[in-house]
């Protein structure tokens, strides 16, 4: 026997039975408006709705337990000068970053921004692999005065 011999040769069919058996997403159920948890465990759709909303209420780079992947950065828009129209794709930019980084997610449309004084809401449509979901003036920061 070779040296160079391979130990373990991969098979095409084990390949692809490997890709098509994607885990199911699985999360902790999440009340919305009281941002406390549940005690459920959800698959699928809601739990990547978990995801988007616990994604979008945590603030990038400032916990060391979460990588620099994670999170939004909405904290960084300004709430004084810049127009409305900047403000809109700064905010749709910084989402579609902080969601991009989900595989199961495959992009947002649909994307409106409202301010009132400093508090920011944000309403999309996120469409991933499970289907898609709507979300309406989901409050992400109260922005920096």
């Amino acid at each position: 026997m070779s040296l160079f011999f391979p130990a373990y040769i991969e098979d095409n069919e084990d390949i692809e039975r490997v890709e098509e058996e994607k885990a199911v997403p699985k999360d902790y159920g999440i009340d919305f408006e009281t941002g406390q948890l549940t005690g459920d465990i959800v698959e699928g759709l809601e739990a990547i709705k978990v995801w988007i909303w616990l994604a979008l209420q945590t603030p990038r780079y400032r916990h060391y337990i979460y990588t620099w992947d994670y999170g939004s950065e909405f904290e960084e828009l300004p709430g004084q000068t810049y127009t409305e129209e900047y403000l809109e794709a700064e905010a749709y930019r910084m989402t579609e970053e902080c969601l991009l980084v989900n595989e199961n997610i495959e992009s947002i449309s649909d994307f409106s921004i409202s301010m009132d004084k400093d508090t920011a809401a944000v309403s999309f449509t996120a469409d991933t692999l499970y289907g898609s979901l709507e979300f309406n003036s989901l409050h992400v920061t109260r922005l920096k005065t």
